[in-house]
């Protein structure tokens, strides 16, 4: 391969990634502008009419506030848990040395299965078991959706453990529990923080499992979507744009406190 060929193959590939990412990003970012809009129509606005005047208007919204709460509790829930199972499941499959592939399967299996189906079955299980609607049904739902993204965010983290690692500390004496707060933990860590962040997301986003579970209150998902059905409602825009700024300001602050301990 020539000089000119390999040059020419690496400007093809940044040019796919630059349009891959515009492509992705560019629907919120044109959420984002529109919030800016004083204007009732979703509109681009000038610079000149720059506004935050529904981002003011989101503190009268209580029907969209309290679907945010509900649906920032669930997923916390569904964070804190399924980061936890995860981790779990993952050092299980470190120590199997047998049917590897069959408990990664195991675990993974949820992902597969679609959001309508898992919410549809565990509706009809908890009603007929007594369970009524609640923060915990949603929580449950939302659990079998991201603990497996969590599973395999940890699972790929502990791929930079080295089996030798661990050995030499076994040989120091350092029994499991030792091994693991000493070894396993801190080079995992950033594998952890991320299962939680993704599962958190993952749940505040979850619509179709949710809209079987839920109780009297809607999460944010299912709330939103009622309220683009009965019109265009310019403060799910501004909603919408706040959300997404502080998931951009969480992932920065992420990443800039991981650039700092390397």
């Amino acid at each position: 391969m020539t000089r000119f060929e390999g040059s020419a193959n690496l400007a093809l590939i940044w040019t796919i990634a630059v349009v891959g990412l515009v492509v992705i990003y560019a629907p919120p970012f044109y959420l984002v502008a529109i919030s800016l809009n004083p204007a009732l129509q979703p509109g681009l606005p000038s610079l000149s009419d720059l506004s935050l005047i529904w981002y003011f208007k989101l503190a009268s919204e209580r029907g969209l506030l309290a679907a945010l709460t509900q649906s920032a509790l669930v997923a916390a829930l569904t964070a804190l848990i399924a980061t936890g199972l995860s981790l779990l499941a993952a050092l299980g499959h470190q120590e199997l040395r047998q049917g590897r592939s069959a408990w990664f399967m195991t675990v993974i299996l949820p992902m597969f299965v679609p959001g309508v189906i898992q919410g549809l079955a565990l509706s009809v299980i908890f009603t007929r078991i007594g369970i009524k609607p609640s923060v915990l049904t949603v929580t449950a739902g939302h659990l079998l959706w991201a603990m497996p993204f969590a599973f395999i965010v940890i699972l790929t983290s502990m791929s930079g453990v080295r089996r030798s690692w661990l050995l030499a500390a076994a040989d120091l004496g350092a029994g499991w529990g030792r091994r693991f707060f000493d070894v396993t933990l801190p080079l995992i860590l950033p594998g952890l923080i991320s299962a939680l962040l993704f599962a958190f997301l993952l749940s505040l986003n979850e619509f179709a499992r949710a809209f079987y579970l839920v109780g009297r209150q809607n999460t944010l998902p299912i709330e939103m979507f009622g309220k683009m059905n009965s019109g265009a409602n310019p403060t799910i825009y501004a909603l919408s744009g706040a959300i997404f700024a502080v998931s951009i300001l969480c992932v920065g602050l992420i990443v800039a406190r991981q650039a700092r301990l390397r």
